[in-house]
């Protein structure tokens, strides 16, 4: 068991009070980014004691901040902890290249509701915005939320946001939206805080939080679409870089003489993988109307041709990956977008690329999944995202109103 004096806390010199209350938002935060934890969990992950934390969390529900229900851990009783359905709402919006994707939940992790739309890759932001501020007006209603419980917005876009300015970068995905400030934009229109990330990285947080990447504190969220593109996960955190455009894996150099690729080197993965590179191979076959998501359903009918693209795509992303694992020597990669769908067909390949070019220690070390929440893993990281940016003072506000005679 733990001493007092080696519980990690954050003090305010000669405050009790102040001492406390951090202790009570370690506890909180770790309950908040979990969505559920035991006390023993709720214990390693704060490094305070067994004891302090059964304390808090008893505080904490005596003033209806969190939830405690039985359940079991390693075969023997325990109290699951969360919190309150209704402590907050946080909301998740998601563009992507033909779609718009809106989710609420709450801060126990729960999805009230959610529903996504068909958009126009050539829409305006005015009017994608216009389309997303619709949607969430219309899901508020159908749950019956209380506007003023809404904590926050995350929000995911197919492109790097520049982190001093906010503005969106050069996307080809939707190019009439270069140089806007999705963040700025739909913050004044709800009223309440944005926080805006790239496909990428929120497509990591929903698989970290809620689907694949589930327990693991380093990864890669590899996505293949219109673009390739990766959110990377380290020491349970994304990583983005000083600059925000870490995890640009599509540009990774495959073959210097090769094709001519958007962002004007030759050879990247992105030429090899990518939607828009891919589909012509086939389309003189298959038609023009031929989608990725018809490569993969054809493919796993048993198409030859469609079959051989996969698995070269596959093998190419694997060479990406190769280079990820000697980097940064990730425990599991997670392949989303619609190429997931075709698993060993494309898994295989990847693994063999990367049993073949990665260091075998690092290689030996990496499990390769695809991802558990398909198109919905971007919605659900925009929520993860909305939850871990989200300050724990408010929700402390009553408990520490029901407690304050203890420090008067």
């Amino acid at each position: 068991m733990r001493s007092r004096a080696q519980e990690v806390v954050v003090e305010t010199p000669g405050s009790q009070s102040s001492l406390h209350r951090a202790n009570l938002e370690r506890v909180v935060r770790a309950v908040r980014l979990a969505g559920s934890l035991t006390q023993a969990e709720i214990a390693r992950t704060t490094g305070l004691s067994a004891a302090t934390v059964s304390n808090i969390v008893r505080e904490l529900k005596d003033g209806g901040t969190v939830e405690v229900t039985p359940t079991s851990a390693g075969g023997r009783r325990a109290r699951s902890v969360s919190l309150s359905g209704d402590a907050g709402i946080v909301i998740g919006v998601d563009f992507g290249h033909t779609h718009l994707r809106v989710a609420i939940g709450n801060l126990a992790h729960q999805v009230l509701a959610e529903e996504s739309e068909p958009m126009d890759v050539d829409s305006s932001a005015a009017q994608g915005f216009d389309r997303a501020e619709e949607l969430v007006n219309r899901l508020i209603t159908a749950t019956g939320v209380d506007r003023s419980k809404i904590a926050g917005v995350g929000l995911g876009v197919p492109g790097p946001i520049d982190v001093e300015s906010g503005s969106l970068g050069s996307t080809a995905i939707l190019p009439g939206w270069t140089g806007t400030r999705p963040g700025e934009e739909l913050r004044e229109r709800l009223g309440v805080p944005v926080h805006v990330d790239n496909d990428a990285n929120l497509g990591a947080l929903g698989e970290l939080v809620w689907g694949s990447g589930k327990g693991v504190r380093d990864l890669a969220y590899i996505k293949v679409a219109s673009g390739v593109g990766a959110g990377l996960v380290i020491n349970g955190k994304i990583y983005r870089g000083p600059g925000g455009t870490a995890g640009e894996i599509g540009h990774i150099t495959l073959d210097e003489s090769g094709p001519v690729c958007r962002c004007g080197n030759r050879g990247c993965l992105e030429t090899f993988a990518s939607a828009r590179y891919v589909l012509p191979l086939l389309q003189p076959s298959h038609g023009n109307e031929l989608t990725m998501e018809g490569v993969v359903r054809l493919a796993r009918d048993g198409d030859p041709g469609c079959r051989r693209v996969i698995a070269d795509v596959g093998r190419h992303i694997g060479s990406g990956v190769a280079n990820l694992c000697n980097l940064l020597n990730p425990s599991r990669v997670v392949l989303g977008g619609d190429l997931a769908e075709a698993g060993e067909l494309v898994l295989g390949p990847i693994r063999e690329s990367v049993g073949r070019y990665a260091i075998p220690s690092a290689a030996r070390q990496l499990s390769v999944l695809p991802g558990a929440l398909g198109g919905r893993a971007e919605v659900l990281g925009a929520l993860a995202l909305a939850l871990s940016e989200m300050g724990d003072s408010t929700l402390l506000d009553g408990t520490l109103h029901a407690s304050a005679p203890a420090f008067t």
